[in-house]
């Protein structure tokens, strides 16, 4: 039935159709007129419509610098703060974190190996989060180094953002160039071109010339360049103190909420107890 609307020009009577609609209400192949404004409007992520919202992960990617106790403290993080997450583990990555850890992380058993690495702390001991039994991974997804067609290989698929998490000079100067050699450079490209937030936690010293061009070159192109640089004002007394400040500054530049240091509240001397005022 063809919808009416109130218009000071026209008879209340008479029907207002879209154009190229007959009287009838079809047009000439037969297709009914739309009720529009009769029809309750959903948006294609279900939202309204009883359905879950769409699934939007952090993609975090994982390279081959040494640092990976700080993915370890990010990854806990985010699944702690009730985020999603998109895993990838370059090829340099999986020597690093088994030199590191003494963990093998396989694509075929990549759940009961992040399980293992999650459990451990900073200095390699099983169990300093609990069991690796214990560690739920219901909202972590993993795609393989060398899937190019993996879902953060395209920039229709929903992310909130990116965080590299140890970044080599390797991948900053790929990311930088744009050469997408993996999924990790190309997941980050994506993100860039996308407008989304791409957090750089770069670990190397000292950095050459070269190495500076291409963080100048990421910062320009909108990504947060993050060295993993330690502070020492949080009260720091383990290894894992050191690990989890640089891992809440990587979530603070992706506006995730974390417990992971103490901040500073312009108290001399707060860590000790003992401040000044």
């Amino acid at each position: 039935m063809a919808r009416t609307t109130a218009c000071p020009f026209l008879s209340p009577q008479r029907p207002v159709r879209a154009p190229g609609f007959r009287p009838d209400g079809t047009d000439r192949l037969g297709h009914v007129e739309r009720q529009h404004r009769d029809e309750e409007v959903r948006p294609p992520d279900g939202t309204g419509s009883g359905a879950p919202p769409a699934r939007r992960p952090w993609v975090v990617g994982v390279s081959g610098a040494s640092g990976t106790p700080y993915a370890a403290a990010v990854l806990r993080a985010l699944l702690a703060a009730g985020e999603s997450v998109d895993l990838v583990v370059s090829r340099a990555a999986r020597l690093t974190l088994l030199d590191e850890t003494g963990i093998s992380f396989r694509d075929a058993h990549w759940r009961d190996d992040l399980r293992d690495w999650l459990a451990r702390g900073a200095d390699g001991k099983p169990g300093t989060f609990g069991s690796s039994a214990g560690v739920v991974l219901d909202g972590v997804r993993h795609w393989a180094a060398g899937d190019l067609a993996a879902g953060p290989s395209s920039g229709s698929y929903p992310a909130k953002g990116m965080l590299i998490v140890p970044a080599s000079t390797a991948s900053v100067a790929g990311v930088s160039l744009g050469l997408s050699k993996d999924l990790l450079q190309r997941a980050a490209s994506v993100t860039l071109k996308e407008g989304r937030p791409l957090v750089v936690a770069v670990r190397e010293t000292p950095l050459s010339g070269q190495t500076l061009k291409a963080l100048v070159a990421l910062d320009e192109a909108g990504a947060v360049v993050l060295p993993a640089s330690p502070a020492f004002y949080s009260g720091a007394t383990h290894i894992q103190d050191l690990v989890d400040f640089v891992a809440g500054r990587i979530l603070d530049a992706a506006g995730v909420p974390h417990t992971l240091y103490r901040r500073w509240e312009g108290e001399l001397g707060g860590s000790r107890g003992g401040g000044t005022t």
